[in-house]
């Protein structure tokens, strides 16, 4: 081999270990910006729980994230098996914290979904839970005024009683 050709196949090998760490650097840019904006998961204008929970559910969606982070992570290893970075461990650390981010976001959604699924069966079970007490206390309070009204009559008939031997020993 001619040095030519030595000195070539150098500078093709760094133009190449530069556009890997480019394509790597632009996956993880592409898949930060999938990610949910801390805004849409904080605030909502939802009316009642389950539709906070639907909104977060659905703000709670990585996107195409976890293909993103996938062609950087394939670029990096190819990088890195090839010895192609100089110095890869900024790479390496952001890599590691897109990993952590999007599995967080996936556990909060999964958790959320299980929530706002839950929700429409607690609400009707309480609100069974509510009617049957209602109904409870309105049979109660019905059976304390039937006693009421017959402690009343007693009372009354006591009254007419007593009248009466009142107008006899006249």
């Amino acid at each position: 081999m001619s040095q030519a050709t030595l000195g070539d196949d150098e500078e093709l090998f760094g133009e190449a270990a530069s556009e890997m760490r480019e394509d790597v650097e632009s996956s993880l840019e592409q898949a930060w910006s999938e990610l949910p904006a801390a805004d849409e998961v904080w605030e909502t204008d939802a009316d009642n729980a389950l539709g906070v929970l639907n909104g977060l559910k659905s703000a709670l969606d990585a996107g195409d994230a976890e293909a993103h982070l996938r062609d950087a992570k394939k670029w990096y290893t190819m990088g890195q098996r090839a010895d192609a970075f100089e110095d890869a461990d900024d790479l390496e650390a952001e890599i590691e914290d897109l990993e952590e981010t999007i599995a967080d976001v996936s556990a909060a959604g999964e958790q959320v979904g299980d929530l706002a699924s839950t929700i429409p069966a607690l609400r009707g079970a309480l609100q069974e839970a509510e009617t049957e007490s209602d109904a409870e206390a309105d049979d109660e309070s019905e059976a304390s005024d039937e006693a009421d009204d017959e402690g009343s009559g007693d009372d009354a008939d006591e009254t007419t009683a007593d009248d009466d031997e009142d107008e006899t020993e006249e």
